[in-house]
Parts: C-alpha cells; structure tokens; sequence
C-alpha cells in the first residue's frame, strides 16, 4: 500500500483551490512539464571512462505520478434513469450506491448527452461528443464531420494523459467509442481500448451484448466466456477488474490506478439471474403513472428533488396504465421486476469491487465516481416492450401478444427483452421524456454520486450546480494535479470542454462554473446557458422508421431551470426575446462543436452506402473466408440483408456423417446458418426467433469433395423483403423454400459471422445442444451479392 503520512494535509486543501493550482503544485514538486505528453527524458550524460566497473551509472529517468495522487475509480451504468435508483428516489434499490453517497456528495444537476457512445466519449476525454465525432453511436457514423466517428488525434483521453503521467489504467465492460469498420483483425487498433491509453480491457465492442452469452474481447483478442449454468457478464468483468486491481497493488503499490468500470447493464437485453427478479415480485402493479407519483415524492424526501418542483406530465405519446388490458399489465410487471432485479444485481457487483478496495486499503483515497446513467431509461423497447430487443433496433415495434408466452422466462438466456416505454418514462421521474431526447432532462439528467474519504470532508450532501459528463475528465486532473495537456504524442490538443467540479467538493454554495451546455441528439435539441433552457423535441425513439417532420417545423420551448427544475413550466411565448437569443446561442455552439448538418436519420443509417462512412470492404461484391475466422462484426462482412447474394462453400468429408456449422451470422435472436447434420446439409433463416425457414438436402453427404451453394432471392430490392431461399449440392438443386420475410437493417449488436463454428448463441436449435465445430475440413467460403 501507499505510503501515506501527509496525505490528508495534502490533499484536503485541494478541493477549495481552483482549477490547475494542483497541477501548478505538482510541476513545482518534481520539475516535469507534464503539458506535454509523453514527457521527455534528460538527455544521456558524456561517459568518458572506459570500464564500466569505474564508472557511476546516471540515475534512471522515469514518470511517476505526483505524490499522493488517488486512484480513479469511474462506474458508468448503461441506460438508467435519474428516477430509477433508491438513492435518487427510484424503485430500484442499490445500496452500494446509496453507501457511497452517505459517504461522499450527490449531484443532481449533473447531464449527460442522451446517447450511450456520444456520453461515453465525452466522458472519456472531456469534450463535446460532436468534436469527438460522435454525434451518435459509431454504428451510424456518417461522413460529416461531428459524426464521422474517429475521435481526432487532437483529442487525448484521459486515461492516455493519465498513463502518461505514471497511473496504471484498465477498462472493464462495455467500450462503445471503437468505429465499428476498425473492428476486425486488420485495426488499426488505437482506437480500441488498448490504444486509447488503457492498458488492459475486457468487455465488449459495441452497444450492448447478451449477459449470458456475450461477445468478448481480452485486449484485442475475442474470447468465448466460460461456460457454466451461473454464467453472467456483469459478474465476469467483475471477477477480472478485481483481478486486475488486486495484482496492480501488489506488484506496484506506489502506483495509482485509474479503473474505468461499464457494465453493459442496465441496457437491454434485461438479462439477470431469477432470484435477482423474484425480490421485486408484485411491487410494480400500480403501474408507471402510480409509480412516478411515488419516486416524485420519495425524491422530494430526499432532497434530491427541490420542494416545489412540479411533476411533469405524460406526453400523449405514451399510453396510460389504467388503459391496458390486463394480460398487458402482468407482462409489463414482470418487465419492470427484471429491470428492477437487473440494476440492483449490478449494483451488487459494483460492491464487490468497492469491497475489494476497502479490502486492499485503496478506497480511502479513491476518487470513486459513480455516474448513474449514460442517458435517461431507454424507450427503444417501444409503446409495450419487446422479448427481442433486435426487433427494435430494426425499427419494428412489439406487440404485446408476442410476448406472453414469454413472461415466465423473461430475462432469461430464452429472451432478450426489453420494457415498455412507460417504464422508462417512469425512471426518469421528474422530467419529460426519455433517452435519445437530447432536448428535455429525461434524456439527459442522470444523477451522479462522488465518493473520496481522504479528499472530501462533506458526507451526505447534495450538490446542485450544473454539470455535465465533459466535467468528469477535467476534475480527476484536477485532483490528481496534472494539468490539461497542450501536445500529446506530437500532436497539439483541442482545450478540454469541461471544467472541474473539485470546486463544489468543500462548498455546497458555490457558483456554477459551467455557465453554457448545447443538447443534441437525432435533431432533438436545446441550449442551457445561465439557469435558461430553449429546447425541441423532433422525434421520439421507439418508432425508428417512422416519418419525422421537416426540422424547420420543429416547435421550441423555454424554461427557467433555476426556478423549474424538471422543465414543467414552459415560457417560450411569455418570453420570445430570450427564446431566441437561446436559439441564436445554440447555433453558435453548434457551429464550433460542428453539430450541423442536423442528421435525424436512424436505422437507414446502419447502412455504410447511406449514412456515407466507411466500408472495410470497400464497396466490395464478393467475400471470402476461411477456418478460424470468427467474431467478424457486422460492419466488417458483406451486407446480405434483404440483397440477392450466395454463400458457397468448399469442403472435404470424411468418412463418419458430417456435423456443424459451415458459416453462420448472429445467433438465437436473429440470424441464418449454413450447416450440416448426420450428413445432411442445411441452411436456417431465423428472423428474430419468431419465424424459422429450413431448406435442407434429404439425402446424406459421402466423403470427398463437395460445393455447397445457398442462394438468395429477393422478392424486392426493399429492406424486410422475403424471397427465394435455395439450396444446391455439387452442381444440383436439392431443395427451395420461401422465407416470408427478412431483418431489414441489422441481424444483431453484438454477435458476428462465425467459420466452422456458431458462437455464443445459436442461430439454430437443431444445433443448440450439441458442440457445433463443423466436423469435416473447410477449405473456404464465398459470400457474394448478385
């Protein structure tokens, strides 16, 4: 452990000290200029003496971060509200969180960008999400500059500048800030976490992944998870962050870590072991209206709610509870008792980890943030929720009918569900709206709770000045007393757009130091500046496919967030002037940040051709593929979605009937597969896991050579078309089905294309129970659109 014995004279005073006088303090401390990374060595002395055993050996030159600095510790949780956990006044009881707050301070003026890998970058680097060219996820990255979705060289992270400046750094879970093109074996990989300055990840690439069967990466390496029946995700990346902090102190103890911890939890699919469900078991029948009342008025206890806020009330486009049937209303239940279970559970496992950090004597002087929420609770699952999560990505709204069959196993490896919008809307209690609404706080508010013993005297209290995830960054600088680095690896550096919130540590009163903030995600949009709010709502998440009107139609609003603290209160007619030196304030904000062009497009914009980004094939007809490729992301295939195309596969048999998959892309929840069983060939298309179409051979393979080809025919050059699905052997056809309908623009978040085997979860059930390595010898195989 650390040698501490003038750490609390050190670094008490540091929270009433303004923004870089600790870095001030640390160049006076060891003379480095540590504004320009990496910092650079003293030159090599003259050595005139000739034997080595008569010389004197220069004293090594190496980087160590300033004395006392404290480890770093960030929690982000995926998609929860700022009505959702018990320690803002939600349902949803995480006492780990509420542990931490007791001890330490909670923010409840603290935004996010609305956007899980748009927050994420910000967070990570301590800029707007547009200067990171993340406008919004790296999966609809577009040409335009402010989407393109390559964070800039200009733009170091912060776990670079802390690497550089002598900290130990690992991210756990989930890393959604990779271009989804550079996710392959050809990188480049400094865009991964590994050449993003940490230097160790586990997780997954991308915006979601299956608890119980999830798409892993060791570093840059992909990994199958350990198969067991108790097997969760969440609980995994916690076994290997603990690993990982246990061995970092052990073998340097005099280092300070900074641990970057991303559940993929609470983002759908809601997957959480039943006993984690059934503690929640009919605590959520009086429904989401009945429901926001209540967390209204706990909030209100609390504090973390001012006296007279006004509850806001529910949009027309989300249906009320007392207008449900009541098989809906048992569904909807059981989808909020597994959200419920499924935050509390990650809350456990975060409390694993805090207790592995009491346990190595490091949390007293751990920088511990927990941020509650990348955006608001998600409404993606759409008006009643969906077992398929998939469907949704697709633009293709649930209906409850589907789902019955389903309540009993909900949140299960058999689901891959997602709640009703009136959950989510419920979570974010007070505000309006939802995640993806980037225009009002239910998109953007998330509460934030700040924990350091040996740093914050405060306990208990509440903090409400304004601040936003771009602060993060420039507050553990702050505090570790670094300064913003000008140049990084040659590179001069675009200034960090937050600033440090070290200075509401101590004073509870302190003026708000972030006067302006600009919102946008999808065309939904809004300024905050000087305890003003003008927003507009353009569009609403679940309906992805759905006509949004002309930008120029949309209508703005105007509040006084200093005396209306949910935007309940809307002033744009009593105050025209001031709405529109707000409007004039966010196009200038937005010009800098490069927000503009606004690009409201979502699903079509999965599509490389027509978002415009980069196509790792470069607009290539025809791919091959060979034994041992596996994980390839669907970015990195060529596009079969809806298209004519052919799969042809050359393989070699041997004597005993063959067995398991040739080629197969995504898995249990939509996907197809090209297969063989006792012998036989066989192709599956699974759309969504509600429709199966199987063409297959009747007769045996024998050994020897064979050409296996499987063709596509469309009915129509339209995402979601059927068509044709047809099946040849050496030359002959052996069989043809129609598939009655096909995904339109995704088959899955994070399951890839596999060759001679069928990862994480299987696309077939005829293959499901059995090892699925293909058993004969593939030589390769040829995907190409027609």
């Amino acid at each position: 452990m650390r040698t501490r014995l003038l750490g609390i004279l050190l670094l008490l005073p540091l929270a009433c000290q303004g923004p870089g006088a600790g870095a001030a303090a640390a160049e006076a401390q060891d003379g480095l200029d540590r504004t320009v990374l990496p910092i650079q060595g003293p030159p090599p002395p003259r050595i005139t003496t000739l034997d080595a055993r008569n010389a004197t050996p220069p004293p090594r030159f190496s980087v160590n971060a300033p004395a006392q600095a404290p480890n770093v510790v960030v929690v982000l949780i995926d998609d929860i509200g700022f009505g959702h956990a018990s320690a803002f006044g939600g349902p949803c009881r995480m006492p780990t969180l509420g542990r931490l707050a007791a001890g330490g301070l909670r923010y409840n003026r603290f935004h996010t960008t609305a956007l899980c890998s748009p927050t994420r970058m910000a967070l990570l680097t301590g800029r707007n999400h547009h200067a990171n060219n993340a406008g919004a996820i790296m999966e609809l990255a577009t040409a335009f500059p402010g989407n393109t979705g390559i964070r800039p060289d200009s733009i170091a992270t912060l776990a670079e500048i802390l690497r550089q400046n002598g900290f130990s750094t690992a991210a756990f879970g989930k890393y959604h800030e990779t271009p989804p093109w550079e996710v392959s074996v050809s990188g480049p990989y400094d865009r991964w976490p590994t050449g993003s300055g940490f230097d160790r990840f586990y997780g997954f690439i991308g915006g979601e992944t299956n608890q119980w069967a999830p798409a892993i990466y060791d570093g840059v390496t992909r990994v199958e998870h350990r198969r067991s029946p108790d097997y969760h995700f969440t609980t995994d990346m916690t076994d290997q962050a603990i690993a990982w902090v246990s061995a970092q102190q052990s073998l340097t103890p005099d280092k300070p870590f900074y641990l970057y911890f991303a559940p993929g939890a609470t983002h759908a699919p809601h997957h959480v072991p039943r006993q984690w469900i059934e503690k929640y078991r009919g605590q959520f029948a009086m429904g989401w209206d009945r429901l926001r009342e209540q967390t209204f008025a706990r909030q209100k206890e609390l504090g973390v709610v001012p006296a007279d806020a006004k509850l806001t009330p529910r949009p027309k486009e989300i249906p009320a509870w007392d207008d449900m049937t009541a098989d809906q209303k048992r569904l909807f239940e059981r989808q909020m008792e597994t959200f419920a279970g499924f935050a509390e559970h990650t809350d456990h496992e975060v409390g694993r980890l805090v207790a592995q950090l009491e346990a190595l004597g490091e949390l007293e002087n751990t920088l511990f943030l927990y941020v509650v929420g990348d955006n608001g609770a998600s409404a993606e699952g759409g008006p009643e929720g969906t077992f398929n999560e998939n469907m949704a990505l697709n633009g293709i709204i649930g209906r409850a009918e589907q789902m019955m069959a389903h309540i009993d196993d909900w949140g299960a490896p058999s689901t891959y569900p997602h709640f009703a919008v009136g959950w989510a809307w419920a979570g974010n209690t007070p505000f309006q709206w939802t995640k993806q609404v980037a225009s009002h706080f239910g998109g953007t508010r998330n509460g934030l709770v700040v924990h350091w013993p040996r740093g914050i005297r405060a306990k208990g209290e509440i903090r409400s000045q304004f601040h936003h995830v771009i602060d993060v960054a420039p507050t553990v600088l702050d505090v570790a007393k670094l300064p913003e680095p000008k140049i990084v690896n040659g590179v001069v550096q675009r200034p960090m757009d937050g600033v440090s919130m070290a200075y509401t540590f101590e004073d509870g009163r302190a003026k708000d130091r972030r006067t302006t903030q600009y919102f946008e995600m999808f065309g939904n949009r809004g300024i905050y500046h000087d305890g003003w709010v003008a927003c507009t709502r353009h569009s609403v998440p679940w309906d992805m496919t759905a006509k949004i009107p002309p930008l120029t139609d949309d209508v703005w609003e105007l509040y006084d967030v200093e005396a209306d603290f949910s935007q309940a209160n809307d002033l744009a007619r009593a105050n025209p002037g001031k709405l529109a030196e707000l409007q004039a304030r966010f196009l200038d904000e937005a010009i800098r940040n490069h927000v503009l062009p606004l690009d409201d497009r979502r699903s079509e914009r999965f599509n490389p051709a027509v978002a415009g980004r980069p196509d790792l094939l470069g607009g290539r007809k025809s791919l091959t593929v060979y034994p041992g490729m596996t994980g390839i992301m669907e970015n990195a295939f060529i596009n079969v979605k809806g298209v004519h195309h052919t799969v042809t596969a050359e393989v070699e048999l041997g004597a005993a009937p063959a067995q398991g998959v040739i080629i197969a892309q995504a898995g249990t929840f939509g996907g197809w597969a090209l297969y063989m069983q006792d012998g036989r060939v066989r192709h599956e298309y699974n759309f969504f896991g509600l429709e199966r179409t199987r063409v297959g051979g009747s007769e045996p393979l024998g050994p020897g050579k064979h050409t296996i080809v499987y063709e596509f025919v469309p009915d129509a050059a339209t995402p979601g078309a059927g068509g044709r699905s047809i099946l040849r052997i050496d030359g002959r056809d052996v069989g043809e089905e129609r598939i009655p309908r096909t995904q339109p623009f995704a088959f899955s978040g994070d399951e890839g294309v596999d060759v001679g085997r069928d990862g994480e979860t299987p696309v077939s059930s005829e293959y499901a129970a059995i090892d699925n390595a293909f058993t004969g010898r593939i030589v390769k195989v040829v995907v190409e659109q027609k």
